[in-house]
């Protein structure tokens, strides 16, 4: 949901929009979206966790658009098990797609930036990567490394390539579905400033920005906060 509503604010901006992602299904339900909008769209499978299946996507990108200006890091998956119940094979599972995956889809489509002079590199944290919340430890640690990973390479690669972070708040989103139970919503909620869930195309300014001229200036390195207030309350 919230990767779908990434591409389109950026489609619908003028952007050609590569949609990658190891489910077809997914990918054709967003593509065949944006293409009912007569947006500029493809497919391509990819598995982030795969350096040769990135290297791939990078080679098939560019025979269809020529160049790549924006990488969105938006792959992801959350697990609620208690910290002494954390299986070794879950912990790398979910570092391995949230982690791992950054960290080799920025490797492998940076140098492609920088050949062209110039790139936007946008992450998709989460409120969660601090202060952590309770009962999501794997997934904590591995947005905080995002975060981490984001303010390092917004140096490596300065002034070329501009790196940020958007952390996300709470939205509706398929990996949240077993953890936003109805006493969980009602909880954030209460602590949240806008009292509410936030709206994936809320993320759709955030995202355009980054990835635009209006932010091409001087903005690299930041971690920008769409959680209607939700971090005010709890820092």
């Amino acid at each position: 949901m919230i990767g779908s509503a990434l591409a389109e604010g950026l489609a619908g901006h003028g952007a050609r929009v590569a949609v990658a992602g190891r489910n077809p299904a997914k990918i054709d339900g967003v593509v065949t979206q944006l293409q009912k909008m007569e947006f500029s769209t493809e497919g391509f499978r990819c598995d982030v966790t795969s350096r040769v299946s990135l290297a791939s996507l990078v080679k098939a990108v560019l025979a269809w658009g020529e160049r790549i200006d924006i990488l969105v890091n938006c792959a992801g998956v959350n697990s609620r098990t208690p910290f002494s119940e954390i299986l070794e094979s879950e912990w790398q599972e979910i570092m391995d797609l949230n982690a791992k995956g950054v960290f080799l889809a920025c490797q492998v489509v940076a140098p492609e930036m920088l050949a062209v002079g110039g790139g936007s590199i946008i992450n998709i944290s989460s409120v969660s990567s601090g202060p952590p919340l309770s009962g999501v430890f794997t997934y904590s640690a591995s947005k905080a490394a995002v975060n981490s990973m984001t303010q390092y390479l917004a140096r490596e690669l300065a002034p070329t390539v501009r790196v940020n972070a958007i952390i996300p708040g709470f939205f509706p989103a398929e990996q949240n579905r077993k953890i936003l139970t109805e006493a969980r919503i009602r909880d954030i909620c209460q602590h949240t400033p806008m009292a509410r869930l936030g709206d994936a195309k809320e993320l759709q300014g955030a995202v355009v920005w980054l990835a635009s001229p209006a932010a091409s200036g001087f903005v690299t390195g930041s971690l920008v906060r769409v959680d209607g207030g939700f971090s005010a309350m709890t820092i």
